[in-house]
């Protein structure tokens, strides 16, 4: 056996014996959305503008116990989607899961990232949730699942960040060296764990950054075991990430989290500063935030096939013509105080209220505007803060 596959194995084998993630099974839909997982606002997202089709095929990469598949069948009712994983055990959860919630276009496959070349067809929307990083090699993973991203779609991946996770990883150490001969035993694993942290002074740094970040989730032995005895896990910096995006042969789109990665909320009262860092590339900048802001516990990004094609919305011709309607994930509309695709509260104003009042998908924002005290400028902040959408 190669130690690749003594890896997977490996991995299968935590998985079966803890299903991951351990959220409940429900009788009904999922509560609330998660904007990555619908096609419309992530397509939104990622190109300016909505996406001409919805009837799309969706794989999630690395399912586990399908609480991502669930969402992904709910918030795009239009699409199929296929779950693969390596663990039998997390697959039989999902299966159930979906069952009961109603989420009936999914079918399911025991099936390795590394062979995702045996499923028929290309993918319009691939999605990897903390899955590349426990791969024994990753950019094999990430150009298997490149080859079946059809052209013009996308992938939304999430993996771990060294920075933010350096406590995580001098406590995965300390049980390994612990459980010695026993390395693998993943209930011995948790149980080595627990008893460091109910051991160590309050005021240990590990301690405190458990009690701070994680105590809550970790309650559940699931979450315990992922997080502190995984047999096999991959930490990123900016540098080490983009070796990984490169290696996939795929356009880097964005980080999901954009805001994070502004350097004016870090250095704004040091102009003197943020004019240096015009020097920078890109991926300088977001090396320099990261260094400056070591809290990154994980990337999540999107990556696209091309020909992709983006809209800006610049021109005012091209915007009166649009057709505007709401993001579908955004919560409490119609009020004047709502909750927008990433749960922060927005106050709209009286007349960004009622210019999506009237954002129905039918009528262009020219002939809107001709009927509402609004301008450009105001539909153009609406599109920047993702509220509304537009098709051209």
């Amino acid at each position: 056996m190669s130690d690749s596959k003594s890896v997977s194995a490996a991995v299968a084998k935590l998985y079966n014996t803890y299903p991951f993630p351990p959220e409940p099974l429900l009788d009904e839909p999922p509560p609330g959305y998660n904007w990555r997982w619908n096609w419309l606002a992530a397509y939104n997202f990622c190109t300016g503008q909505k996406p001409q089709k919805q009837d799309i095929r969706i794989l999630d990469a690395g399912c586990g116990t399908g609480v991502g598949t669930e969402y992904l069948v709910h918030l795009n009712p239009q699409a199929s989607v296929v779950g693969i994983d390596l663990s039998a055990g997390a697959l039989a959860v999902a299966k159930e899961r979906c069952q009961r919630s109603g989420a009936n276009r999914v079918e399911f496959h025991h099936l390795s990232i590394y062979d995702v070349e045996q499923l028929p067809g290309e993918f319009d929307f691939i999605n990897c949730v903390g899955v590349l990083h426990h791969l024994p090699d990753p950019i094999r993973g990430i150009q298997a699942l490149a080859k079946k991203l059809a052209p013009g779609g996308f992938m939304h991946i999430f993996v771990y960040g060294e920075l933010g996770r350096w406590e995580i990883q001098l406590m995965q150490k300390a049980i390994a060296l612990l459980q010695g001969e026993q390395r693998g035993d993943y209930r011995d694993g948790v149980q080595v764990g627990r008893k460091i942290f109910s051991s160590l002074p309050e005021n240990n740094r590990i301690v405190k950054y458990e009690k701070q970040r994680w105590a809550m989730e970790n309650q559940r032995d699931e979450c315990f075991a992922d997080m502190y005895v995984h047999p096999q896990e991959v930490d990123y910096n900016v540098e080490t990430l983009f070796e990984l995006i490169d290696a996939s042969g795929l356009e880097f789109i964005s980080f999901s989290n954009p805001g994070f990665w502004q350097l004016d909320r870090l250095l704004g009262k040091a102009l003197e500063l943020i004019k240096r860092a015009e020097n920078l590339n890109q991926r300088q900048l977001y090396r320099l935030i990261e260094l400056l802001d070591p809290e990154v516990t994980h990337y999540e990004f999107f990556l696209g096939r091309p020909p992709i094609i983006k809209t800006d919305w610049s021109s005012d011709d091209t915007l009166l013509s649009a057709i505007p309607e709401l993001n579908p994930c955004i919560d409490g509309f119609p009020s004047q105080c709502i909750f927008n695709y990433d749960y922060q509260i927005v106050n709209l104003s009286t007349a960004e209220f009622e210019f999506m009042q009237t954002c129905d998908g039918q009528a262009t924002v020219g002939e809107i505007l001709a009927n509402v005290q609004f301008n450009l400028d105001g539909v153009r902040k609406l599109i920047q803060q993702q509220l509304v959408m537009l098709s051209p």
